[in-house]
């Protein structure tokens, strides 16, 4: 499978290039094949973005994108009914309009189990410099990736679900591609942007900082009323964003932590939140997960507003 899908946004900055006066449009190039991966230390074959697993984090101003509004576009949201699958070795345009959806998203293949392979990444639709948003401008931002992954290839997956048989359950938690390691290097006393999505399949996800508090600021296109979170629970599809205030003192590394829930056993993912002239590595315990009942995370969603 390779395929080459040429984006057409209307836009103001993406990640790959940034364009002069706030230039309405920008162009992306996506080349979408197979690859080997080992996310869980298995090789097993992934969908590639340009080479890429997570695939690129697109930036941009005023595709499934999950949550986009198609305005006068239905044609390109991405899923069966609205749009037919892309051929092998044929060429996509999706032109969309994004003004006003400020906020985090993601975009992922929606068609034959592929979303099980890959092919997800970030989609951050960003304030023009002439709105304001309700928060302060943060030091940088972070685009954080929970899924869940098994070992199995895709297409055993939905063999099994063809079968009627029950799907089963992840081997394992992943954190932008990888269930432990990856780390976002940061400066002590700045305030960061941390952008959290779960894409994957059928696992609600807790996220959570060691040391830290998550201040809310947006859910998948609305601002919040900025309430304070030890963790919180993000469901399958579903995109928040958090203001984390560092440390002055003390520098040394955290934990960053997603964890299953309502499953048993709980798997767990972590990452690395590596403060600048840190010479201390992340150390345990890792910040207690909520409890296992479902009344804990609808009580605490009744609390977002």
């Amino acid at each position: 499978m390779r395929q080459a899908i040429v984006l057409g946004i209307l836009a103001c900055l993406s990640l790959v290039s940034y364009v002069r006066a706030e230039d309405p449009y920008v162009y992306l190039n996506w080349v979408v094949e197979y690859g080997e991966i080992s996310p869980l230390d298995v090789k097993q074959r992934g969908i590639l973005i340009n080479g890429q697993f997570p695939g690129p984090t697109v930036n941009v101003v005023t595709m499934t994108m999950n949550g986009v509004k198609q305005r006068k576009t239905s044609w390109q949201d991405g899923v069966l009914g609205t749009n037919c699958p892309i051929p092998p070795n044929s060429n996509w345009t999706y032109k969309m309009q994004m003004k006003d959806q400020i906020g985090t998203f993601t975009y992922f293949p929606s068609t034959l189990m592929h979303r099980a392979a890959g092919g997800f990444g970030g989609f951050n639709i960003l304030a023009r410099s002439v709105i304001p948003v309700p928060y302060p401008k943060p030091y940088e931002e972070f685009t954080v990736l929970v899924s869940d992954w098994w070992k199995k290839d895709h297409k055993e997956l939905q063999q099994i679900l063809d079968s009627g048989n029950p799907f089963p359950l992840p081997d394992g938690i992943l954190i932008n591609g990888k269930p432990r390691l990856t780390s976002f290097d940061v400066v002590p006393g700045q305030t960061y942007l941390f952008r959290v999505s779960n894409v994957g399949m059928t696992t609600s996800i807790n996220f959570r900082i060691q040391g830290h508090t998550l201040r809310l600021v947006e859910c998948e296109g609305s601002h919040t009323m900025q309430e304070m979170y030890e963790s919180l629970d993000i469901h399958v599809g579903q995109s928040s964003s958090f203001l984390v205030t560092l440390h002055s003192h003390n520098a040394k590394d955290y934990f960053i932590v997603a964890s299953t829930r309502f499953t048993k056993p709980i798997l767990t993912a972590t990452a690395v939140l590596h403060y600048q002239g840190s010479n201390s590595p992340a150390s345990g315990p890792l910040p207690i997960a909520p409890t296992y009942h479902v009344h804990w995370s609808m009580k605490q969603a009744r609390t977002v507003r």
